[in-house]
């Protein structure tokens, strides 16, 4: 008599397909179902494409900052060169005056002559800078500010008003807009009461 070989069991497992792990259920190990590990191997696959995908938007980004910090650089570096030439430009005029009295004979011309020609290029520099916003820190009697003056020495003031005034300017300051380009080195006044105030015994 045949045997039914279908009531035989199968052979050993084929060593080319990788047997799932079991999956922990209840405190029991159970054998994942074929369909689990189908989904499983999909969502593992789905998730390394996302991965690449994200990776690769990380990478486009960082070169994009990269490239956008060197163009910011070398803009930079170009706006400051237009803005150096074009203040050249204003101040061209008062250097080519400033250059002729400084080759005059000062044996041949008299001192008015050279009096008014160092005013007329001295005006003409705070006009080519007066465009430009500089403004000169040079002005006495006004409240002392840390921002905008250095405190060289102080003196006495012959008056309660003058208290933490400037009295005096020994090198003017300038700012342009809002930008302090060089303090303003001040003398301070300070007011002490030498008046003493009348106690009971007296």
């Amino acid at each position: 008599m045949t045997k039914d070989k279908s009531q035989h069991p199968a052979g050993p497992p084929d060593p080319a397909q990788p047997t799932p792990p079991p999956i922990e259920h209840g405190g029991a190990l159970v054998e994942p179902a074929p369909e689990a590990v189908t989904r499983l191997e999909s969502e593992l696959g789905e998730a390394r494409v996302q991965l690449a995908q994200s990776i690769d938007k990380y990478l486009r980004l960082a070169a994009e900052f990269e490239n956008f910090k060197k163009r910011s650089v070398r803009e930079r570096t170009e706006l400051r060169a237009r803005a150096q030439a074009e203040l050249l430009e204003r101040l061209v005029d008062a250097l080519d005056d400033l250059a002729r009295f400084a080759h005059v004979d000062p044996g041949q011309t008299d001192s008015k002559t050279m009096h008014d020609g160092i005013d007329m290029v001295d005006r003409k520099f705070w006009k080519a800078l007066d465009t430009l916003g500089v403004v000169r820190l040079d002005q006495t009697g006004v409240p002392f500010d840390p921002n905008l003056h250095e405190a060289v020495t102080m003196q006495p003031a012959t008056d309660a008003a003058q208290d933490h005034t400037v009295g005096a300017v020994l090198q003017p300051g300038y700012k342009m807009g809002d930008t302090l380009i060089r303090p303003a080195r001040v003398v301070v006044l300070t007011w002490q009461d030498t008046v003493s105030t009348p106690t009971a015994d007296s």
